[in-house]
This record gives C-alpha cells, sequence and structure tokens, in this order.
C-alpha cells in the first residue's frame, strides 16, 4: 500500500554481462562497419527487472546463477550496490551469461545472448522458496530453461504470490506453465509471435483466455491492460527521444510490479512504468539506464 514500507519483490531469472557496440546502422551479412563506442554493462531480463524494480522503491530478491569467472563477481556486485538481495544467488563452474549487444545510432538493438550459467538453473533449489514466500509478486522471464521457470511458477502458486511473466525471448507457452501465471507482459511483436494475433486488442482477448490478466506494450504508442470481464485500459507513452531501447521492456515490468504492489490501479501502474521507461530509452545501458524512484515521481508530476 502506497506510503508503507517498500513492497517484496522476488525476481527469478537470468543475469549476464553486457558487451555493448554502438553504431550509425548494424552491418548487414558479410559486413564490416567501424563502431561509435563500447561498453560493458551488467545485464540480462532477470537481473534488469530486479535493478528496476528495485529502483523504483521495492525491497528485491533476485534468484540465479552467475559462473565462477571474473564477469560473475561484476555481477554480484552491481546487483548488492543495487540494494538487491543475493542470498538466492548461485555461483556455477563455467563462464556466466553474455550478451552481445549492437546499439543503432536510431536507439533500435539487435541481441545475441549466450547463456552460461543461466543455462544450469532447471530448478529451485533449497531456500528458494523462502525467497518466494510472502513476495507481493514474482516475476519471471524465458532466459532461464523452461523448467526452471515453470518449477518457480508453480511455487510462486503455491505459496500464493502473485507471478508475472516476461515471455520473451518469445517461444511456444505451455500450459504447465500459463496454469501458474497471473499476469502476463509481452512486447507486441511478442504477443504477435504467441498469440498470431497482430492487433493489440485482439492479441489482448487471446491471451486473456490463457492468463487472468495481460498487458502488451507498445513503444511509442504505449501500452495496454487487461483483466478477464473488464475493459482493457490504455495509457500513452510519453514523447522522448530515445538514446537507447535496452532494456525498456524490463524496466517497464519491474516499476509496474512495484506499483501494483503499493495498491495502485492499474491505470496510474501503467502511467508510473510508462514514465520509468521513457527514463531509461534516454540513457545508455540496460541496468545502469534505470531511474530511481525520485526521478520517476518527478517524471510523472512534470
Amino acid at each position: 500500500m502506497t506510503g508503507s514500507a517498500a513492497p517484496r519483490i522476488a525476481v527469478f531469472g537470468s543475469i549476464n554481462m553486457d558487451l555493448v557496440a554502438y553504431v550509425d546502422v548494424a552491418p548487414a551479412s558479410g559486413e564490416t562497419v567501424s563502431g561509435t563506442a563500447f561498453r560493458e554493462v551488467p545485464g540480462g531480463k532477470g537481473a534488469n527487472q530486479a535493478v528496476a524494480a528495485a529502483r523504483a522503491g521495492g525491497d528485491v530478491s533476485f534468484l540465479g546463477a552467475v559462473g565462477d569467472d571474473p564477469f560473475g563477481t561484476q555481477l554480484r556486485s552491481n546487483l548488492v550496490e543495487t540494494g538487491v538481495d543475493v542470498s538466492g544467488l548461485r555461483m556455477e563452474a563455467g563462464s556466466s551469461g553474455i550478451a552481445h549487444i549492437v546499439v543503432e545510432g536510431s536507439g533500435a538493438n539487435r541481441i545475441i545472448v549466450v547463456p552460461g550459467a543461466n543455462g544450469t538453473v532447471t530448478s529451485l533449489r533449497p531456500g528458494d522458496e523462502r525467497q518466494i514466500e510472502g513476495a507481493a509478486a514474482l516475476l519471471l522471464q524465458l532466459e532461464l530453461p523452461m523448467e526452471g521457470v515453470i518449477a518457480a511458477a508453480r511455487a510462486g502458486r503455491g505459496l500464493g504470490v502473485p507471478t508475472v511473466l516476461t515471455p520473451a525471448p518469445a517461444r511456444d507457452l505451455p500450459d504447465e506453465l500459463l496454469d501458474s501465471v497471473d499476469l502476463i507482459v509481452p512486447n507486441q511483436h511478442e504477443a504477435a509471435a504467441i498469440t498470431g494475433e497482430t492487433d493489440p486488442r485482439r492479441a489482448l482477448g487471446v491471451l486473456l483466455r490463457r492468463v487472468p490478466e495481460a498487458i502488451i506494450t507498445l513503444g511509442e504508442d504505449g501500452s495496454i491492460y487487461g483483466r478477464r470481464g473488464e475493459q482493457p485500459v490504455t495509457a500513452s507513452a510519453h514523447r522522448v527521444t530515445p538514446v537507447d531501447t535496452t532494456a525498456a521492456g524490463d524496466t517497464f515490468c519491474g516499476a509496474f510490479a512495484v506499483a501494483r504492489a503499493e495498491g495502485r490501479e492499474p491505470a496510474d501502474a501503467l502511467r508510473f512504468a510508462s514514465a520509468a521507461a521513457a527514463l531509461s530509452v534516454q540513457r545508455q545501458g540496460a541496468a545502469t539506464s534505470m531511474p530511481n524512484r525520485a526521478e520517476i515521481d518527478a517524471f510523472v508530476a512534470g
């Protein structure tokens, strides 16, 4: 509830080191181009959502895995510095997850993910359920093995914790996963891939036949939220000039989860999440681009 202690958010997901190359225009097949900059940035959809939720005002626990390489040490430290509880972050032999990202001058991006330690997270481990129990929301994505995601979703359902799924990268979603999902949050491309419907409202209707609530994010066209038996709610996007759209969706999802956990109605939560995403795309990087609570509140007020 708004004004009370920070809501607890649990995130079960991927964590990567993003290797980001900036170019005017991404190369075509067989082409070499000169880049304008290169950065190593902590990322991964799970870690991104954890950081977004923590900066938006949540008390966040992260469950996942890093390798025993230097990237693993950096990734763990980054979460700790953001205030995320990493007692559920495993260390596995081998490399951490890596994402190779090319960001064009327009802000558009192309991403290749190499799972590394993320690929070992096929189930919950002893103690993981304690991190989930009592949380206001459990955030899931699809960069971990499906069997691990299903195990976490089932744990959330069994513990009475609302489960939020970002279905990215898009793939067929088994009923055994969706049976334990309360809210699904695809972007418009993922929604089309999952439902076969390119019209967002029609896609929303298809999603709501499988899960109780859904949001489809529409980039510069905003977002649309639906709940079974109710009229959809829409929110406009803030008009900004994007610098880097990496992790905008994760920023939106983490901020929305916090807003809903605080008791906000869907329309208000959409506005809060849209403001967070708008701020993030005006900065470079993934987790490094995410705004804090004061910035989001000021942006909404302004």
